[in-house]
């Protein structure tokens, strides 16, 4: 009697860790499947927003083909920046400083570079984030782009020496964008 109450608690003990056992593994099965599902929500996720990035990227290089292709025999003699008549980006670690001149509006040649009608006048500078970039040779008017669609691109030279690895990686990355924007990009050593 004893040995069969010793065999109907082992029995029971056996059957109690069984249940147990397979209960982890249920657990264990369905946290593994919740990852599975996690990751591929994830993946979804991640072409989604490529999708969004590469229409964005497409609509960009759209606008931006509305400017003519640049044409190197009108700014190969160019060597100072200030001379520089098309869109100018100077990088710095964390800011774009793009300079842009504008067209003289009036047609007449009278007075033009003068006192009267200083090209100074026209330039302007605007300090951008580096994700702004596209939207705003975007927004310049086609006036802005006398060489056609090339872009002058320097280190900032008040940028310190200890900045100086950053600003390059941020060199790279801005050429790398206007490349892929379809836009020509013209170096400048920094000054």
């Amino acid at each position: 009697m004893v040995s069969e109450r010793v065999q109907l608690n082992l029995s029971a003990a056996f059957s109690a860790i069984f249940a147990l056992l397979f209960a982890v593994c249920m657990v264990a099965c369905h946290k593994e499947e919740q990852a599975v599902v996690g990751v591929a929500q994830n993946a979804v996720n991640a072409e989604h927003k490529a999708q969004v990035a590469a229409t964005k990227r497409d609509s960009q290089r759209a606008a931006l083909a509305r400017i003519a292709l640049p044409t190197k025999s009108l700014y190969v003699d160019v060597h100072e920046p200030g001379a520089w008549s098309n869109p100018f980006l100077s990088v710095d670690r964390d800011l774009l400083n793009l300079r842009v001149t504008m067209v003289d509006a009036n047609p007449s040649s009278v007075g033009q570079g003068t006192m009267l009608r200083p090209e100074a006048a026209r330039r302007q500078e605007v300090q951008l984030r580096p994700g702004d970039l596209a939207d705003a040779l975007i927004a310049l008017p086609p006036g802005a782009w006398r060489y056609g669609r090339v872009v002058a691109v320097a280190e900032s030279p008040l940028a310190s020496r200890n900045d100086r690895p950053k600003v390059r990686r941020n060199v790279e990355a801005v050429i790398q964008q206007l490349n892929d924007l379809g836009v020509v990009v013209e170096e400048w050593p920094s000054r």
